[in-house]
């Protein structure tokens, strides 16, 4: 071998080895910004689901009832989930406005 061909191969391991470590901090990355949009979530429909309550957060009766509605406002967002699947599921998605053919010219 070559001083040429050492080198290359050289500069193709480390490049490799960077894009390995590059490969391992993205997936950390990205498991940052997942978690991060999941307690934005978690927080927005927190609030959302219990707005019109008049809820005390300052007692254990008032975290648990919180608690509740916001875990039975999940289970009715599945649900309508589920119902809105299975109607897109069971709906005819063939066209039904074709043009007749002409039988005779």
């Amino acid at each position: 071998m070559n001083i040429t061909t050492s080198l290359l191969i050289a500069i193709a391991l480390i490049a490799l080895v960077w894009i390995f470590v590059e490969l391992k901090r993205f997936k950390h990355k990205m498991l940052a910004v997942i978690i991060i949009a999941l307690i934005i979530t978690v927080y927005f429909s927190f609030t959302f689901a219990i707005k019109d309550q008049n809820l005390d957060f300052k007692s254990v009766e008032g975290i648990k009832t919180a608690t509740g509605i916001y875990f039975s406002w999940i289970g009715s967002l599945f649900t309508n989930f589920k119902t809105i699947t299975s109607n897109a599921i069971s709906m005819k998605w063939k066209v039904d406005n074709e043009t007749e053919k002409e039988t005779a010219r």
